[in-house]
């Protein structure tokens, strides 16, 4: 019974850890890659639009990232969404594509991307930590309402304690290699 209430909520410490590998993601490991600008909101004529949305975005180097827009017209509102974000990069534009050349990371900046690393890991235990809140309190409640035993209330327990760990793990192996990405001169 509450197994059935363990693996509904599996789906859901499967998407905490797809979120957490989508968010690393968007950290900058030296290296070109297309989720650093995808997402990117660009305001394209008074919306709010991701810039994968009205771009074509391809790495055709390991340290360049080429923006072409289907709607020339979009240049300049693209240039200046990429000025504007965190990226720290500087936009090329030659009037048909623009170029984003990534610079090596300096020591500082990747131990400042470590810690960015290190708080959005932080932000996926707690999710994970929230949805075992979650699964305790039916179970505890399925306990009180007499559809368990307090001997399955206690394996209940330790079964979602044994698949946190598991995904706790997960997050820190995501961790550890995205951390190496980072730190690799």
């Amino acid at each position: 019974m509450y197994q059935e209430i363990i693996k509904e909520k599996k789906k859901d410490l499967d998407r905490a850890i797809e979120h957490l590998q989508s968010e690393l993601g968007k950290v900058r490991a030296g290296r070109a890659n297309v989720s650093l600008v995808e997402d990117l909101m660009v305001d394209y004529y008074g919306n709010k639009i991701p810039l994968k949305q009205i771009a074509s975005i391809n790495v055709p180097e390991p340290r360049q990232i080429t923006i072409q827009p289907w709607d020339k017209g979009a240049m300049v509102y693209i240039e200046s969404a990429i000025c504007e974000s965190d990226l720290g990069i500087n936009p090329a534009n030659d009037g048909n594509i623009i170029r984003l050349n990534i610079p090596s990371l300096t020591e500082e900046r990747r131990k400042e991307l470590v810690k960015i690393l290190n708080s959005k890991s932080e932000e996926g235990r707690i999710a994970l930590r929230n949805i075992r809140e979650e699964i305790l309190k039916k179970v505890t409640k399925m306990e009180k309402d007499a559809e368990i035993s307090e001997d399955d209330l206690f394996r209940a327990k330790d079964q979602i304690q044994e698949i946190i760990s598991e995904y706790n793990k997960k997050v820190e192996e995501i961790r550890e290699k995205k951390e190496k990405d980072i730190m690799t001169v």
